[in-house]
């Protein structure tokens, strides 16, 4: 039993991990570009939600909701503010860029927020199943996570296939040019993809504080590191990839922790991204893509 319980905890993790990894898929699958400050929204949404439900006492589904409507203003605003000028710039310029409102968001939470860790409260409760004499224990917030990612998987397969707005970010994935032609609005489009992920990422912020329940400024740069990883590792670009990306990573970090070393888990879970990426470098979901030179 005590396998299947490191296994549920990796599928947990791993869902977290999917969940932020969709934010750097879809951004990158449209727009082409890294928003490497999508770590950052995560914790300005868990912040949000921290303080909505215990400084003004709102209901935690509330306390989320709002998170998500702050966390998607701010992610259209940074595409409108940041990146939206360095459109048809290097993509160089567009990663020291990000970098840069990486460290404002951060530098920004010091000032409001200060570097004092906070325990964040529950927005699920602390209660949990018990199966086989004890022996198997899944708590109820990573029930809740579970359930959230794949949700939250469907909801999108179905929104990028079957609505206007998702056919048209397909569109611009293929060929921002070709539907600039064919009537689609980009700039929109590309907009439309940063809040849907930023919304996404206050989720995945609260979901994590739920989970590992301590609160600082810098809470969501680890987590963001490794769901991009998890991104690259099932394919950037495939929200597919960031699912299974996301769940394998969890697992192996779970299970390099649990059998190997908590010190060296991180570098585990780095080591098998460089296998995996020098056996299929587009990652395990990710299309090879022939350019002619």
């Amino acid at each position: 039993m005590t396998f299947l319980n490191f296994l549920i905890s990796g599928i947990s993790l791993g869902s977290i991990y999917a969940i932020i990894a969709l934010g750097y898929t879809m951004v990158y699958g449209i727009a082409k570009m890294l928003n490497f400050a999508h770590g950052d929204v995560i914790m300005v949404g868990a912040y949000i939600c921290f303080y909505a439900v215990s400084r003004f006492s709102l209901p935690p589904l509330a306390g989320v909701v709002l998170a998500m409507l702050v966390c998607t203003v701010l992610g259209m605003l940074v595409e409108r503010l940041a990146y939206k000028p360095l459109r048809a710039a290097p993509s160089l310029a567009v990663l020291i860029t990000a970098i840069g409102v990486s460290y404002f968001l951060q530098n920004t939470a010091l000032l409001l927020w200060s570097s004092n860790p906070k325990v964040f409260p529950s927005v699920v409760g602390n209660g949990k199943i018990e199966m086989f004499g004890g022996q198997l224990t899944i708590s109820h917030v990573t029930i809740v996570t579970i359930a959230a990612c794949v949700i939250i998987m469907l909801a999108l397969t179905w929104f990028t296939g079957n609505t206007r707005m998702g056919k048209a970010m397909r569109a611009c994935s293929e060929d921002k040019g070709a539907a600039q032609l064919m009537g689609i609005n980009v700039n929109a489009t590309i907009s439309m993809t940063f809040a849907i992920g930023s919304g996404l990422a206050a989720i995945a912020g609260v979901l994590l504080c739920s989970a590992y329940p301590t609160l600082v400024p810098t809470t969501g740069s680890m987590p963001g590191i490794k769901a991009f990883t998890a991104a690259v590792f099932g394919g950037i670009g495939s929200i597919p990839g960031a699912l299974l990306g996301g769940l394998l990573l969890g697992v192996i970090e779970i299970f390099a922790k649990a059998y190997i070393s908590t010190q060296l888990s991180d570098a585990v879970v780095f080591a098998v991204l460089i296998v995996v990426l020098l056996v299929k470098p587009a990652g395990l979901l990710g299309k090879q893509i022939h350019e002619k030179v």
